[in-house]
């Protein structure tokens, strides 16, 4: 029984590493991600509540209509209707009726209240558009952290490579009797090294993955993979100060936009308490007719006769037609109150509008001041890399011809692989950096 689980296992875990990884691209992923985001999924179900709400303050411009009816039954004593005398019996009954409204005037209140749910949907549909557009910055930042670990990745393979050449290399010598055995020893030690950065590396592009699939909220076993794109190194343009990305992106970005519709909401919000102080005026129309088993019909002969249904319906209709106005004189100033409340809610929605340029603003300068020193920092660990790169081959050849030690040999190795991974850290900070810039000011950032 052990043996076959035992087997049964050894299979299971063959066949998940050999699938085939699913390759992905940002744009995929970015799709993927928007789709399942949660934040996304509840910023779009209050769109839909923004656009019930809409509705249903537009169609009260329009009449109202019910209807009604009862049926029912009594029994013990009661009142003949035909004559107005005591009888047991039980009676039968049943009533219709049916009645409309319409609202003439109520201080502007429904068409001010019809305004504000427009502005809020608006500004719901741009919490959409802010919610896709952090799914899409998030994975950006994933998805080049992906990219990012797979260089670092390579370039550990490269240096654990070169270390074991290197060492295949010494072997032959030091068997040669060309260098001492103590040379092969200390290049050993050197390919350990590069076996623990290599299995650091591959540890961190796991790390990379896995925070890329749970943005994406896909399970931890699925197997995917990225394609590379062109990531090339753009110059950054000094022309552009923080004050034109900060114009633009004040135009553009949709948490901008969003603050500015609930402004408006907020406004339109103070109309409609406003509203409240002026008189109100209402037309109604109705109906309504019954029908009782115990109503006879008048008979000369003294003796009544069947009252049907259809004839009292008939002949018992009521209509009525009213003209409301109601003034609004005193109610415990509580109207007052509520203008009060949305005066202070029109400048906390102004007060949020001004915090979300503020905080754009800081956003924008950090951004491009980073950008800056990310472009430097890039600039300079590539010249960094080509220095090293001479030094290192200098070496090399020095080493390999028994005119330089381990030591140095050791330095000048570590000293690039240290070089080549701070220059890739340097290329894709800029990169990203780069790209926010570009996003703050409605360019496309893949």
């Amino acid at each position: 029984m052990r043996l076959t689980l035992l087997l049964f296992l050894t299979v299971t875990s063959m066949a998940v590493c050999s699938q085939e990884p699913r390759v992905m691209t940002l744009q995929e992923c970015v799709d993927l991600a928007t789709e399942n985001n949660l934040n996304v999924q509840r910023s779009r179900l209050d769109l839909e509540t923004a656009e019930t709400n809409l509705k249903e303050t537009e169609l009260q411009k329009y009449p109202d209509a019910n209807a009604g009816g009862s049926f029912g039954y009594s029994w013990g004593r009661s009142i003949d209707p035909t004559s107005n005398q005591f009888i047991t019996q039980r009676i039968n009954s049943t009533n219709l009726n049916a009645s409309s409204g319409l609202n003439l005037y109520s201080g502007f209140q429904l068409k001010n209240s019809i305004n504000q749910n427009k502005r809020n949907l608006e500004a719901a549909g741009f919490d959409v558009e802010k919610a896709t557009n952090d799914v899409q910055l998030d994975i950006v930042t994933f998805y080049l952290n992906v990219i990012f670990n797979k260089e670092l990745l390579e370039n550990a393979r490269f240096q654990l490579q070169s270390s074991q050449n290197q060492l295949e290399r010494t072997k032959i010598l030091v068997e040669a009797g060309s260098l001492p055995r103590s040379n092969e020893l200390e290049l050993i030690s050197q390919v350990a090294t590069g076996d623990v950065n290599l299995i650091t590396a591959e540890n961190n592009l796991t790390l990379a993955y896995l925070t890329l699939k749970q943005a994406m909220l896909l399970p931890v076993s699925d197997n995917i993979d990225v394609i590379v794109p062109d990531a090339q190194v753009e110059e950054l343009d000094l022309s552009i100060t923080p004050e034109t990305v900060f114009g633009r992106a004040e135009q553009t970005l949709p948490e901008i936009k969003a603050a500015d519709q609930r402004v408006q909401s907020a406004e339109f919000g103070y109309e409609v308490s406003k509203g409240g102080l002026y008189p109100s005026l209402s037309l109604r129309a109705g109906l309504s007719t019954n029908y009782s088993d115990a109503v006879k019909s008048f008979d000369p002969s003294g003796d009544g006769s069947d009252y049907t249904l259809p004839e009292q319906f008939g002949d018992n209709i009521s209509r009525f037609l009213s003209l409301n106005l109601t003034i609004p004189i005193f109610n415990g100033l509580s109207q007052r109150s509520t203008i009060q409340r949305s005066k202070i809610s029109m400048q906390q929605a102004s007060i949020g509008a001004l915090e979300q340029r503020n905080f754009l603003r800081q956003i924008i300068e950090s951004a491009y001041t980073d950008a800056g020193a990310s472009s430097k920092t890039f600039a300079a660990s590539t010249r960094q890399v080509e220095t090293l790169e001479e030094t290192f081959r200098s070496i090399e050849n020095q080493y390999n011809l028994g005119a330089s030690n381990f030591t140095d040999y050791q330095v000048a190795s570590n000293n690039l692989f240290q070089a080549k991974s701070d220059q890739t850290r340097a290329k894709f900070d800029f990169i990203f950096k780069k790209k926010l810039l570009d996003f703050y000011q409605g360019k496309p950032i893949f």
